[in-house]
């Protein structure tokens, strides 16, 4: 399905559409073994990991050449922190395949100066040749990677003030205690997502239909930041049938 400049899938279920993205994935990196892979972190991209592990352990898929990017990090926590982002690829992910250390990029929440980081992290993504796949999720509010609704957006990598929304999206990486949720965050920006060859966003669940729907059928506008992805002309759009509730316009 075509949905303005996105093309939608509207799968059965979760598994089954994590079962897809999984073998896209692998199917990848079997005619790219140096692929540039973008990673995403949260709850979405869990059954995706899995299937991946299986596929790996499965000797269907080899990591050893391939290069990730994930997406964002918390601001003030070190990559060893149990609530940080790299621990969350550590657990679900990274130990479970063969991925060479480094090749992993991360940015590290626990530098001195953000800024500084960020361009760090800019320029190793452009040292890579971009991204090959990306792989995103979306946020309630409209939101990608960390990138926040707001008046504007900035094209780099950048620290971005988390909302509410999304500090309690995550507040289960934090004893469910939205409180010990940090106030910000470093993120990929627009640009290094724009410039990637190939994005596949994955939404599930009802409490996404909203934002869904504005990405596909609204104006493009930083109020949705997901809505830039319009201005990609390789995105595909995955769904279950609740988060595609408002796709051909039914309830």
């Amino acid at each position: 399905m075509l949905t303005g400049a996105l093309n939608v899938r509207v799968f059965a279920s979760e598994p089954e559409a994590a079962a897809a993205c999984a073998a896209l994935v692998a199917a990848a990196i079997r005619e790219k073994p140096s692929l540039v892979l973008g990673l995403p972190t949260g709850r979405t991209p869990l059954n995706v990991y899995r299937e991946l592990v299986a596929l790996h352990q499965r000797g269907q898929v080899d990591f050893s050449r391939v290069t990730t990017f994930n997406l964002d990090e918390f601001l003030g926590l070190a990559p060893d922190d149990p609530s940080s982002y790299r621990a969350y690829m550590e657990r679900h992910f990274f130990q479970h395949i063969n991925l060479a250390p480094e090749r992993i990029h991360f940015f590290d929440g626990s530098a001195e100066r953000a800024e500084r980081e960020c361009v760090r992290y800019d320029l190793k993504l452009l040292e890579a040749g971009g991204l090959d796949l990306l792989l995103l999720g979306i946020g309630p509010n409209g939101h990608v990677a960390f990138i926040e609704p707001g008046d504007s957006l900035q094209a780099g990598s950048h620290r971005a003030r988390l909302s509410r929304e999304s500090r309690l999206a995550v507040a289960s990486l934090f004893g469910d205690d939205v409180w010990k949720v940090p106030l910000a965050a470093l993120t990929l920006g627009m640009a290094g997502m724009l410039q990637a060859r190939r994005v596949i966003l994955l939404a599930f669940g009802v409490s996404k239909a909203a934002a869904v729907t504005a990405m596909l059928r609204g104006p493009i506008t930083p109020m949705c930041p997901a809505s830039f992805l319009q201005l990609h002309g390789n995105v595909e759009v995955w769904l279950d049938a609740e988060s595609g509730r408002g796709v051909d316009g039914s309830r």
